[in-house]
């Protein structure tokens, strides 16, 4: 869960103040330029505590945010009110050895609200899709595509469960056949009746198959945020494990953000323990009822408590005998500035130490 904060932006390059906001419950953030990579370096060492006995994930790596940003505004102005990930950050990335990279995109950039959920998909911005999940996949990487909405569309949440599979298989249509692509179904849903998440997830899983998407990996996910530290408490876990795929490749993706409310906005984390507290129920209900489990995001401050708690979270997921398949830090991309949680290269808050103590022992 993100709480949004609205903040403007100069930019060097242009002659007017811009703001870009994240749809829904986004951050903001000033937009920076980016000019040269470096590697990550840190002045302390990893955390002491060893972690052995793993299962490597399949999956990880980092979102790349930025063409969900100024959700206020749609369809908006690419460059002024929304911008795609830089294939130099993905170039980055992969070369230090990640391989996911989650995109997150408005549903209502991608079909205009006036033509309705089942409607055309607008060319340009399907096409700014297109070109960096097919750079990503193109090099071997995995790009989840990720319509970042919280079960919402045009202000008001999706009921329409026909049209929101319809809205699947239009998508999955067009990238049926890149075996890297990854579908995620929705981001985040949130305040809403479990059937109705229950059904929606289920409708999406039947359009992608029925587009012909037959081997993707599919990412579902829950209501009350998708937070791992509440599916099982908040009536995800009876509900969600009745989805069925015909292909069988689905993974349940939560989120689990470690400061005090789990919402990711503060850099204190509530102890240098609670990221394996925080998804050890989740990772029991993985295991006892034979299910594969994905964090679509993970986030928190660059200090001490917060470099061991990420660290912690990690081994247990990778110690939990491979129910868990992935992992992604939130966030990369290239309009994030100081945002504490940016892992942009070369410089965001988080590469200096969060990316080699607590990222890079996993990978």
């Amino acid at each position: 869960m993100k709480v949004s904060i609205a903040i403007a932006a100069a930019v060097a390059s242009l002659p007017a103040l811009v703001s870009a906001q994240v749809a829904a419950w986004g951050q903001c953030f000033p937009i920076a330029d980016r000019r040269v990579l470096s590697d990550p370096k840190s002045t302390a060492g990893p955390p002491s505590a060893d972690c052995s006995g793993v299962t490597k994930f399949k999956h990880f790596g980092v979102n790349q945010a930025g063409a969900e940003f100024g959700g206020g505004t749609v369809p908006g102005q690419l460059g002024t009110h929304y911008t795609w990930p830089k294939t130099t950050s993905i170039d980055y990335f992969l070369g230090i050895g990640m391989n996911t990279f989650r995109i997150p995109f408005l549903m209502e950039r991608m079909v205009p609200p006036a033509q309705g959920l089942a409607g055309t998909m607008d060319a340009a911005y399907l096409a700014g899709l297109k070109e960096i999940a097919t750079y990503i996949t193109g090099k071997g990487g995995y790009a989840v595509i990720d319509p970042h909405n919280y079960g919402r569309y045009n202000g008001g949440i999706i009921t329409d469960t026909a049209a929101f599979g319809t809205w699947c298989k239009n998508i999955a249509g067009e990238f049926k056949y890149d075996p890297n692509i990854v579908f995620d179904t929705n981001n985040e849903y949130h305040d809403m009746d479990q059937t109705l998440v229950f059904e929606l997830n289920q409708a999406c899983i039947d359009g992608i198959r029925a587009a012909g998407a037959t081997s993707q990996l599919i990412l579902v996910e829950g209501n009350s945020w998708t937070g791992a530290w509440s599916w099982v408490s908040s009536g995800n876990a009876p509900s969600m494990v009745e989805l069925q795929d015909p292909n069988d490749n689905i993974a349940y993706e939560m989120h689990q953000y470690l400061d005090g409310d789990g919402s990711g906005t503060s850099e204190t984390c509530v102890s240098s323990t609670i990221g394996e507290e925080r998804l050890a129920a989740a990772t029991d209900w993985l295991k006892q009822n034979g299910k594969k489990g994905f964090i679509g995001e993970i986030g928190a401050g660059s200090n001490d408590a917060c470099i061991t708690a990420v660290h912690g979270a990690l081994c247990h997921m990778q110690q939990a005998g491979g129910v868990w398949i992935g992992a992604l830090w939130w966030a990369a991309g290239p309009w994030w500035g100081t945002y504490f949680q940016s892992i942009e290269p070369p410089d965001g808050p988080s590469i200096s130490r969060i990316l080699p103590e607590a990222l890079m022992p996993f990978i």
